[in-house]
């Protein structure tokens, strides 16, 4: 091995772990929580809360990302054989939120350039950050209830950056939900 590869190989490896680093440390961030001394194997239908009380048309700007939601849920609870039911021994509340943010970008000497001139003038440069573009997270909420004593049991939690275009996002509030359940306690008998 030569001399000058082995001087690079050192920050070869640095700025390859820096870069991995670097990227979103919440690509799909999931969390879930549950109620210790819950018997899940008790329950066998759910349904969704009032709809009313979730104010589905309230949430209609956010596109179809709260119906994909729903969508999603639904396949969880059946997959794991919970049947709808309009008296349900489980209450299912979801809601979504998403916030606009803004990608930026730290000013330096490589990529901005140097200034031309640097005197006896009190001229001093400043990283700055710049916007470059713009991006929504989304985080949507699945909590689960047991409906005869109105008692929180399970919920999941997941955050993402959601896709513009509405087939991936679909795609990823499938994932995201797929992953919440995941950590459900149990299937329906």
């Amino acid at each position: 091995m030569s001399l000058p590869f082995q001087l690079l190989k050192k920050p070869l490896l640095a700025l390859a772990l820096g870069l991995a680093a670097g990227a979103p440390a919440w690509a799909q961030a999931t969390q879930t929580d549950q109620k210790t001394d819950t018997d899940f194997t008790r329950y066998k239908t759910y349904n969704f809360m009032d709809e009313a009380a979730r104010n589905d048309s309230a949430s209609a700007d956010l596109g179809a990302n709260i119906f994909d939601l729903k969508r999603a849920v639904v396949h969880e609870m059946e997959a794991r054989g919970y049947q709808r039911a309009a008296q349900p021994d489980l209450l299912v509340n979801i809601g979504i939120s998403t916030r606009l943010l803004t990608q930026t970008r730290e000013t330096n000497f490589l990529n901005d350039g140097a200034p031309y001139y640097i005197g006896q003038r009190n001229y001093r440069w400043q990283a700055q950050n710049i916007p470059v573009g713009h991006y929504r997270a989304g985080t949507a909420t699945i909590d689960v209830v047991d409906a005869a004593r109105r008692e929180q049991v399970w919920q999941g939690t997941t955050t993402t950056i959601l896709s513009r275009k509405p087939n991936k996002a679909a795609q990823q509030i499938d994932k995201g939900v797929a992953e919440a359940f995941a950590k459900f306690p149990a299937r329906a008998r």
